[in-house]
């Protein structure tokens, strides 16, 4: 018989997780913080923290770029992007994460043409 630390947590379901650089040396002034603590308050404006259409944000102290921060990345499209300032939040939230429409002109990396994969 198991014992309760062999039971696997619980998480809620998401649709996309959002991963937002926070690390000094991709932005400065800890812009990477703001950034995360502005997505917070967008996805609650846009009721985007509970059902189907629920969001995940996670911090991350590196992404492994080092330049063009603030970084933000959408999966599980890996759609990345660079330089997200609060107008460019808006946008991630607004087109991307609500609508599904990606932001071209702010993304440097994208998993699904490096692997071939379609929408």
């Amino acid at each position: 018989m198991g014992t309760p630390h062999d039971e696997p947590p619980f998480m809620e379901g998401y649709s996309r997780h959002v991963l937002v650089c926070t690390g000094e040396f991709c932005s400065a002034g800890r812009r990477g913080r703001a950034v995360y603590a502005r997505l917070a308050s967008l996805l609650q404006r846009e009721e985007l923290l509970f059902g189907p259409s629920r969001v995940k944000r996670s911090e991350a102290p590196c992404l492994g770029v080092c330049a063009g921060g603030p970084i933000v990345a959408v999966y599980p499209e890996g759609t990345w992007y660079h330089h997200v300032t609060d107008e460019r939040l808006e946008r991630i939230v607004m087109e991307h994460l609500k609508e599904g429409r990606v932001i071209r002109e702010a993304v440097f990396h994208d998993l699904r043409e490096d692997t071939g994969a379609t929408e």
